[in-house]
């Protein structure tokens, strides 16, 4: 009957031959009830339970009683056993054969395309998998570095914030000190020297401070010919406090080495990273050269310079040293082999982008074991900026009349030391503590010579102080004086002094915005 329907059958004799055609991948078996009640079922029983998960083998029952457990109790036997099992009772007729079987291959074949579904969702998942790992772990590398940006950023403005606070406490010290050793030099050499001492403290703090700021956040290179053996000289101190005393600092230079373009503030920030890095490497102590000389480009060379005269400078240590893979990333932002929260991985990419900027080249050697030389090349100046190196601005102070000054800031100190100052140079001075206060006295009637205001303020800053005091005065000078080494696009006009000042730059900024009227005077400079 099932051949005649178009199905291929083969008989299997016994329970031991049904398994082995059941192995060959038959599609569904037809068992009689009487086969199974005289045989053992262990072993079919065992083939049904080691099918995988995705298969169910169909079985038709033929019975005498049909399936239904009141008429063939035994039947309960069976389906526990076979599980997919459908009962056909006999006599029957053909044609319900037929259709019982061709609903059972069907089945299986759905199995069969179930399981190909089945292996291309594992395959997916499988590849889906695998590109999650790789995009967590892209994610996570992200994220790492995100966190040591943020980390950086929180600390810039940290450092922004008390470089702020130290140059407004810088302000009035050095302003005072100016006062005091213009009318106490002459007359008392004890107190001369003490008072000198005293500014040259300040001047450090100064550069402290430059420094802070330059850390908190990227300036704008203010590039000029730099004595390198004098700065380097000139951080010594500095350096070697910050390598420790197991570490032995040497400094070599040429004689007469010329002067080289760079910003002095940015190049000692560069030579303390490449310190630091060094001493890093030396953690039980060692040597560390500092090297000056002048070298002309070699075409080919590393790093690749542009043809003319260089000034190299290069920080030799003999620490541990890298290797081949370490080396070709060193200069990668945020890569670092150091402890997680002991560096950035900025510190090289920082002194790589520095000498960039400044039409120079960095370059790196090392080998494990043998220590690590960073050169930084620098251009040298030309003969006229080196000569204006040389040439120190004269300071000037406003005459010929005293100017009507508003002063306007909302630190007491720096505004009373300020206001102090320009009264010690002749100026009449009007105090606000804050833009608000200052508006309001222009608005009343006021009519000063020049407004002199405090950038960062609450409330009303100084840029909308000037922006204000623009619109009821067109004329009117404005001097933006600030702790921030940046400030706003909407200021870059305004000319600006930078806090901390003592009374010969302010008296210098002030003669700046008159200097047209020809109604300056020179101020005695400041003794060294």
């Amino acid at each position: 009957m099932l051949e005649e329907a178009g199905l291929r059958a083969a008989i299997a004799p016994s329970i031991a031959g049904l398994v082995l055609s059941l192995e060959e991948g038959a599609g569904f078996a037809l068992v009689t009830e009487e086969a199974l009640a005289s045989a053992s079922l262990r072993d079919l029983a065992a083939w049904i339970e080691a099918q995988p998960e995705w298969s169910d083998f169909p079985f038709i029952l033929l019975t005498l009683r049909g399936g239904g457990l009141e008429r063939n109790p035994s039947a309960a036997r069976y389906l526990s056993v076979l599980g997919n099992v459908t009962f056909l009772e006999r006599p029957f007729h053909p044609t319900t054969l037929v259709s019982l079987a061709q609903s059972a291959l069907r089945g299986r074949r759905r199995q069969y395309e179930a399981r190909a579904r089945l292996d291309d969702l594992h395959r997916l998942a499988t590849d889906l998998e695998k590109r999650v790992e790789e995009r967590t772990a892209k994610h996570e590398a992200a994220l790492a570095q995100l966190h040591e940006a943020q980390k950086l950023e929180t600390l810039g403005q940290l450092t922004g914030g008390v470089a702020h606070d130290f140059n407004n406490l810088l302000t009035p010290i050095m302003g005072a000190l100016d006062m005091l050793q213009r009318k106490y030099a002459e007359e008392d050499a004890r107190s001369a020297r003490l008072i000198d001492n005293a500014l040259q403290s300040a001047d450090r703090a100064k550069t402290l401070v430059q420094r802070l700021l330059g850390f908190a956040r990227r300036q704008s290179l203010e590039t000029k010919a730099v004595d390198v053996s004098a700065l380097v000289e000139g951080m010594r101190d500095l350096i070697a406090s910050s390598l420790g005393p197991e570490i032995d600092l040497r400094i070599r230079r040429d004689p007469d080495l010329p002067a080289a373009m760079a910003d002095p503030n940015q190049l000692e920030l560069a030579i303390l990273n490449l310190c630091v890095n060094a001493r890093d490497a030396m953690p039980g102590g060692g040597m560390l050269s500092i090297v000056a000389d002048q070298v002309a480009s070699v075409p080919g060379s590393q790093p690749r310079l542009a043809p003319g005269l260089y000034l190299r400078l290069s920080v030799i240590d003999n620490g541990s040293g890298m290797g081949p893979d370490t080396l070709a990333r060193a200069v990668e932002p945020f890569y670092s082999t150091k402890e997680t929260g002991r560096g950035t991985g900025l510190g090289l990419s920082m002194v790589h982008g520095l000498a960039a900027q400044l039409g120079g080249g960095f370059a790196l050697s090392s080998a494990p074991g043998e220590g690590t030389r960073a050169d930084l090349y620098l251009r040298v100046a030309g003969e006229d900026a080196a000569q204006g190196q040389s040439r120190r601005p004269h300071p000037f102070v406003a005459g010929g009349r005293p100017l009507a000054i508003l002063l306007v800031d909302d630190e007491e100190l720096v505004r009373v030391a300020t206001a102090e100052m320009l009264r010690d140079l002749g100026h009449h001075v009007t105090d606000a503590e804050s833009g608000a206060d200052g508006l309001a006295k222009l608005s009343a009637g006021l009519e000063p010579d020049i407004v002199v205001t405090d950038y960062k303020m609450p409330g009303m800053d100084g840029a909308e102080l000037a922006r204000r005091v623009r619109e009821l005065r067109p004329q009117m000078p404005v001097l933006l004086i600030t702790g921030y080494t940046g400030t706003t696009e909407d200021v870059h006009h305004l000319p600006r002094l930078a806090k901390p000042f003592g009374q010969t730059e302010l008296a210098t900024a002030l003669a700046a915005l008159i200097e047209g009227d020809g109604k300056v005077v020179r101020l005695p400079a400041r003794r060294r």
